[in-house]
């Protein structure tokens, strides 16, 4: 067993979907310490006790994650280089920054919440300001969808998703959430072209 994996009730079964469970399982078993201590100081205990919900909601995702893998006779990983490198990207800077990184791996139920945050704390900012920061944030969710497609390139297409499609349609849903985060009108979606 190598330094990164924790037994399982069962052998591993080796297959590459497998793998990538086991990666994105690593990704949510976080204990979310820091997100909830960066909320703490923000000064408003509404939202320390969302991120608390937030964080407790992804470590259920985790729980269930391990308990699929068990039962297919996998294994969970205690790190992955992908994940350690989101880690260190999230706690670079403030509470801001953090949450500029979560949206780019978070689910689309929870983004809403996100930008309203954001939209708040990118407030005081002059517009030229917010309008980098939300920039920089998109260039960061093109990096990343880029290392998903890569990585779990045949995750995706087993769901019928080329790697290209998945790329362009998360940075096509990228616009509207910098928007949202900027406080400015949200950009409509373009309608699809009839056939």
């Amino acid at each position: 067993m190598s330094s990164g994996e924790r037994s399982a009730p069962r052998a591993q079964s080796g297959s590459p979907s497998a793998a990538r469970r086991s990666r994105f399982q690593v990704g949510e078993d976080g204990d979310g310490s820091a997100l909830i201590g960066k909320a703490d100081r923000a000064g408003d205990a509404a939202y320390a006790r969302a991120v608390r919900l937030f964080v407790a909601e992804e470590q259920n995702h985790a729980r269930m994650l391990a308990l699929l893998l068990a039962a297919g006779g996998s294994r969970t990983l205690t790190g992955h280089w992908s994940d350690a490198a989101f880690v260190r990207l999230r706690r670079l800077l403030g509470l801001r920054v953090e949450l500029l990184v979560l949206m780019v791996a978070d689910e689309e139920r929870h983004v809403p919440f996100h930008c309203v945050r954001l939209r708040e704390a990118l407030a005081p900012l002059p517009a030229p300001a917010r309008r980098a920061t939300t920039l920089a944030w998109q260039a960061l969710l093109a990096g990343a969808a880029a290392v998903v497609a890569a990585d779990h390139g045949p995750a995706l297409r087993s769901l019928g998703l080329p790697r290209r499609t998945f790329v362009s349609e998360t940075l096509r849903s990228s616009p509207a959430m910098a928007a949202a985060m900027r406080g400015t009108p949200v950009p409509r979606a373009p309608l699809p072209a009839a056939r």
